[in-house]
């Protein structure tokens, strides 16, 4: 096993027997489910609409490169700078140069789960350049050094009364504070560095292809006042972001945002085609678009896996699976938790380390069930197993083991002997350790089935 697998099942453990924290995990999942419910009935056919931005997501996954080069040549029509990155640490090479040859010293960042990926703040940081979180939740995180626990919602793992207590240690506001009260200080706290910030950073929802624009969906109007007021703008994108045209939108933000957060559209949406133009009066003075492969064309390469690409980040899978609702966020030591994460993290980060996570669900499939664009999660699960087999990547022991197990079950002579008693030996002394401490061992019955039968028809 794995470094990462042996702090998986310990984060895990240490979770799914936390009273407090699943109750205020399913408090909070239990609000969305709600107002998801309540975002559907804008749809006259959701299951139509569905089938349709999934039919899209395929067709731009299928000619992903022609897609890049028409959304790259119109950016560039209207002034900005695309920028390819192999890795993250190629793209944070990118980055920190457009930071020193601005002599910049200050960064406010939108939320954007990509620059979670390529762990922005902590390269910043190691340059001495401050970045400030701007999203609320991923302020509050920040503040307690912390990663995102969802997606969509990176503080879901707190209750107000964690977050009143964090402000309370790091700003001295008092320990009751109302979110009302927290909110305010944060946005007061947040507008003076709008105004002096050298450089924004925002993360991509979508990237256009026929408009050559970058979209951002929001709530708080932090990503706004990213780009508003910094006279540098950079978006930073996976390769998988763009859809075909800008009329696509139409579409992809009301699914994003039914599934997201459960409104009919989500409060901010913009659309940013490059640096501020001629005739426009505020903007950024330079923009640059960083698009991410980081492991994705790896993906794309595996014929059954690729449609995971499809992805919109609306974290719906995360709050249907039961695995995330025991075990939360942080436990799967990946930036994208969940079942998406669960496929994807092995092709981005490696499947040695992270097969196991593709093994860290019950296979129910409600993740297919929820997903906008209709993903075959739980399938693609079943191919991420396959592959770590296939590449010999589990224990010898296990490997010997399935073979032994394998040759009895084509031998009903193997399969029979011994008899029970030398079986329940096998499983007490073997697999003790693999069935867990909570669990009772299974008892074999003293006759198998096909013994019986012989018995009774002689």
């Amino acid at each position: 096993m794995s470094l990462q697998s042996d702090q998986f099942l310990f984060d895990a453990e240490s979770r799914v027997f936390d009273k407090e924290h699943r109750r205020k995990l399913a408090f909070n999942i239990h609000q969305y489910d709600k107002k998801v419910e309540e975002g559907k009935l804008q749809f006259e056919d959701f299951d139509t609409a569905r089938q349709r931005a999934s039919t899209l997501k395929w067709r731009v996954t299928e000619n992903l490169d022609k897609y890049l080069i028409e959304f790259e040549a119109n950016f560039i029509k209207r002034g900005g700078k695309v920028i390819w990155a192999q890795d993250g640490e190629e793209a944070m090479a990118e980055i920190i140069k457009i930071m020193k040859n601005a002599n910049a010293r200050t960064v406010v960042k939108s939320k954007s789960m990509t620059t979670e990926e390529i762990h922005v703040n902590t390269a910043l940081e190691r340059e001495g350049i401050e970045s400030i979180e701007t999203d609320l939740g991923e302020f509050i995180v920040q503040l307690r050094n912390e990663h995102p626990y969802h997606i969509v919602t990176p503080a879901m793992h707190l209750s107000k009364e964690d977050v009143a207590k964090t402000f309370h240690e790091k700003f001295n506001l008092p320990i009751k504070s109302t979110p009302k009260e927290i909110t305010a200080f944060v946005r007061d706290r947040l507008r003076t560095k709008y105004q002096h910030a050298d450089v924004g950073i925002t993360g991509a929802n979508f990237l256009i292809a026929d408009t050559g624009g970058v979209a951002v969906t929001e709530n708080e109007g932090n990503a706004l006042m990213s780009v508003a007021f910094p006279k540098i703008h950079i978006a930073i994108a996976g390769i998988e972001k763009i859809i075909p045209s800008l009329t696509d939108l139409d579409l992809f933000w009301p699914l994003l945002a039914t599934h997201g957060t459960g409104q009919n559209i989500t409060v901010y949406n913009s659309i940013t085609t490059g640096p501020r133009q001629a005739e426009e009066s505020d903007g950024p003075v330079e923009m640059y678009v960083v698009l991410l492969d980081n492991g994705r064309t790896q993906l794309l390469a595996q014929q059954e896996q690729r449609q995971a690409l499809s992805c919109i980040r609306c974290g719906a899978c995360l709050n249907g699976c039961p695995i995330y609702k025991g075990v939360g966020g942080h436990a799967y030591g990946s930036t994208y938790s969940g079942p998406i994460g669960s496929v994807i993290t092995p092709h981005y980060n490696g499947m040695k380390e992270f097969k196991h996570l593709s093994y860290a669900s019950s296979l129910c499939g409600k993740c297919t069930d929820v997903c906008p664009v209709r993903i075959e999660l739980h399938k693609l699960l079943l191919y991420n197993r396959r592959d770590s087999v296939d590449q010999h990547l589990s224990p010898g022991s296990e490997r010997w083991v399935f073979s032994f197990w394998k040759s009895a079950m084509l031998n009903r002579t193997l399969l029979n002997m011994g008899g029970s008693r030398l079986k329940n030996f096998v499983l007490k002394n073997f697999f003790r350790k693999s069935w867990g401490d909570r669990r009772e061992l299974p008892k074999m019955a003293p006759k198998s089935f096909n013994e019986m039968w012989r018995a009774m028809h002689k």
